[in-house]
């Protein structure tokens, strides 16, 4: 199984490449989600690796609030673990393995990121099921792909299974060398 997974999933060996000076520089996580991410809420970093935006969004939490972070492999969980050790940040913060085909979280959450990961993601249909599923009414789920990796075409296709899913796009956030969207659940009409 995790030769399977280290086929499509960045490598544990390969965190620091996901979080370092230059990256912080191009994709800001305080810049980047300071919009969205207010005291209080409940918040589902999937596919945390080593924690760039999960610490970030648990300092702007304040001390009010959780940070899931949630990743498929151990390994990246450990290294956002050692990170938190002792540090002001770490009660605000789950860390949570997912499951290859699910995430398995029961909490009702207010705001998900998925940071580079959906293209790793076998069952796109299914995640966005399961993310619907926890998120809250009004919650937010933020979505960006490297441009790099993910062309137009395979972005717009994503985009439509969201809607099929029953997400409305409200948004799509400019950030560096990536594919973005903003999505609420769509609102029943009645």
């Amino acid at each position: 199984m995790v030769d399977k997974i280290n086929k499509r999933v960045c490598p544990v060996e390969r965190a620091g490449g996901l979080d370092n000076s230059l990256r912080r520089l191009f994709q800001n996580p305080g810049r980047i989600l300071k919009s969205y991410i207010k005291s209080g809420m409940t918040v589902l970093d999937i596919g945390c690796g080593p924690g760039f935006f999960s610490i970030e969004i648990a300092k702007m939490l304040k001390g009010s609030g959780i940070v899931i972070a949630a990743d498929l492999q151990e390994g990246m969980l450990d290294k956002v673990s050692k990170k938190i050790s002792g540090t002001n940040v770490e009660k605000s913060i789950k860390l949570h393995k997912c499951s290859e085909n699910e995430i398995r979280v029961s909490e009702r959450v207010d705001f998900v990121l998925a940071f580079y990961m959906i293209h790793e993601v076998p069952d796109k249909e299914k995640l966005f099921r399961e993310i619907k599923s926890i998120l809250k009414p009004g919650g937010l789920v933020f979505i960006a792909e490297p441009a790099f990796h993910v062309s137009k075409t395979e972005f717009d296709k994503m985009t439509g299974m969201l809607n099929n899913t029953g997400f409305q796009i409200i948004d799509r956030p400019k950030i560096l060398f990536s594919r973005t969207v903003l999505i609420t659940q769509k609102k029943l009409s009645g």
